[in-house]
């Protein structure tokens, strides 16, 4: 009787309302997606397995090469988030997320923050960079230059080099804003914008 005149019952289980999944939104487009994992599976098989297999090896970055291609058109025609307007940092944009990192406070950005642009942007422009060398090497006009293999070597180990990193990061951004980002790039889907998220890269700094 006293616990019922203090409000101390506790409530039934019928009454419990269980609570909400947070509110989802669509991210990352098929394109952003299928570009991300042609690249990661890629640029993963032909430095491991496929290094040796000349003809698949070659095949292989040309296929790389056409999705780079691809992602540099929808950087200009794609969704939102697609589109190098929505991401792509200045110095100042970077220095601030830079400084708010080290300290530890760094907001969450629905799409790329400042930091992941310039990985995937520096991303973009080695496996290029890889590619054409990769490319240059099956001509006759550069056929056995020692220097356009050892160019293609270092390009393609600073792609591993930055590949772990990048992958780190997420890994680390993950845990920091309790978002799996990993998952999200395979559904296109991440936590709705709340409170001090950052929705889109702003127009003027």
């Amino acid at each position: 009787m006293a616990r019922t005149v203090l409000g101390l019952n506790p409530p039934r289980p019928d009454t419990l309302t269980p609570p909400s999944p947070p509110a989802r939104v669509k991210v990352w487009d098929p394109v952003v997606r299928l570009f991300h994992w042609t690249l990661a599976l890629g640029c993963i098989a032909n430095l491991t397995v496929l290094r040796e297999l000349k003809s698949v090896h070659r095949y292989v970055g040309y296929a790389i090469l056409a999705a780079v291609a691809v992602r540099l058109v929808w950087g200009f025609v794609g969704t939102q988030h697609a589109r190098f307007s929505d991401f792509t940092p200045t110095p100042r944009r970077l220095g601030g997320y830079l400084l708010a990192l080290a300290r530890g406070r760094e907001p969450r950005y629905v799409g790329h923050n400042p930091a992941g642009a310039l990985m995937m942007l520096a991303l973009i422009g080695l496996v290029s960079a890889c590619g054409v060398t990769g490319w240059m090497m099956g001509l006759d006009a550069f056929w056995g230059l020692r220097w356009v293999e050892t160019l293609h070597e270092a390009l393609a180990n600073t792609i591993l080099v930055m590949a772990i990193l990048h992958v780190l990061a997420a890994l680390i951004e993950s845990w920091r804003h309790r978002e799996n980002l990993v998952l999200a790039m395979m559904t296109g889907l991440k936590r709705a914008p709340r409170g001090n998220d950052v929705c889109h890269a702003p127009a003027v700094d």
